[in-house]
């Protein structure tokens, strides 16, 4: 008789140990918004993880009920401030206003055009994203990881693609092509710049583009990337260190990165509206800093799964468009076109006439 208590005893102290580790990962997954991870980098991993987190907590909370376990308070106080957010990655609302919209914009990592369809070559891809792009009609367009080869004319390309829009677009030229980010408005263009970044080929390109009440400034934005391919890290010998070396390098770099934006922001005499790839979920310091007196278009006028990175769909949400207090998002939509590794983000918005920074 004393063998089943045993067993018994064991299997409390277990589910005790996991509830208690997994409620420690999940708390880190929180602090990830608010910890530098130019201190604490592996933060991050745990921010990323937060979905998945999310689940096994919810399942450990269940089993407790069911038990009856001692643990079930504990796990239940861990879970609650998930409450705050589980709508920065799903959305049941939809949109919240039925104003008329007089602003659309388009985010795109078209992943150098070598993502599309099986069969199909580059140039073939960047005409479909093109011709698909037209269709939606769009007042600005944001591209992030643009390539052509160094025999395309990328004025000519743009001008013929793209008709009746203004190209801004910083591009870096090599012996492997023309790579970088590219602005496309319909929309008159006062001002324009760029930021690079140091030992990085990513970059955030801006331009002061006016509107019906005023001018905003639309920050372009590729972060650091984690350049990691899945494949090779199982065939690789040393693919483990690589990786771990990689993911340090960009999680340290964003930040730095971010506070150039932030700094150029600050003495933009426009209010903003940040777009593109920041290679960072919600649940990280990259977004909070950046989502700081402006809104998510996602969280305000989105519905269902907000994620943008097709491979790992629906866990990772890393494209977004931020945008000022004067505007009011009318809807968001992610379609799951499938010429990128990313699908594009699209959001209208509504002029509400309040300029504020």
């Amino acid at each position: 008789m004393a063998q089943p208590k045993k067993r018994h005893w064991l299997s409390r102290l277990s589910f005790g140990t996991v509830s208690l580790a997994m409620s420690g990962l999940l708390v880190i997954s929180y602090l990830s918004l608010v910890v530098d991870p130019a201190k604490a980098w592996f933060f991050t991993l745990f921010g990323l993880l937060f979905p998945l987190l999310l689940v096994l907590m919810l399942a450990l909370f269940v089993w407790a009920l069911v038990r009856r376990s001692t643990m079930r308070g504990l796990l239940l106080v861990v879970l609650l401030p998930s409450a705050f957010f589980v709508g920065l990655y799903y959305q049941f609302r939809g949109p919240s206003t039925e104003a008329d919209p007089s602003l659309k914009v388009i985010s795109y990592n078209v992943g150098l055009f070598a993502q599309g369809p099986s069969g199909m070559e580059r140039l073939e891809v960047a005409d479909s994203v093109a011709s698909w792009l037209c269709r939606q009609d769009a007042d600005i367009l944001c591209l992030q990881e643009f390539h052509l080869p160094l025999d395309v004319p990328m004025d000519r390309w743009l001008r013929t693609r793209f008709p009746g829009y203004k190209a801004e677009y910083y591009i870096l030229t090599g012996k492997n092509g023309h790579f970088g980010n590219v602005t496309l408005s319909r929309r008159p263009v006062k001002d324009r710049g760029k930021l690079t970044f140091d030992h990085s080929t990513n970059l955030s390109l801006w331009a002061d583009v006016r509107l019906d009440s005023a001018t905003v400034r639309v920050y372009n934005c590729h972060f650091e990337s984690y350049n990691i391919s899945l494949s090779g890290l199982v065939k690789k010998d040393g693919a483990v260190e690589e990786t771990e070396q990689k993911m340090r390098r960009s999680i340290t770099e964003r930040p730095k990165q971010v506070s150039e934006v932030l700094k150029n922001m600050d003495a933009a005499p426009v209010r903003s509206l940040v777009v593109g790839d920041f290679n960072d979920n919600p649940l990280s310091y990259t977004y909070f800093r950046l989502r700081r007196s402006r809104k998510d278009s996602f969280v305000e006028a989105g519905k269902g799964f907000g994620a943008t990175y097709r491979s790992l769909w629906p866990l990772l949400r890393i494209d977004y468009i931020l945008y000022p207090q004067d505007l009011e998002a009318v809807s968001y939509d992610v379609p799951h076109v499938r010429y990128s590794d990313h699908y594009p983000i699209i959001a209208t918005y509504h002029e509400t006439g309040r300029n504020t920074l």
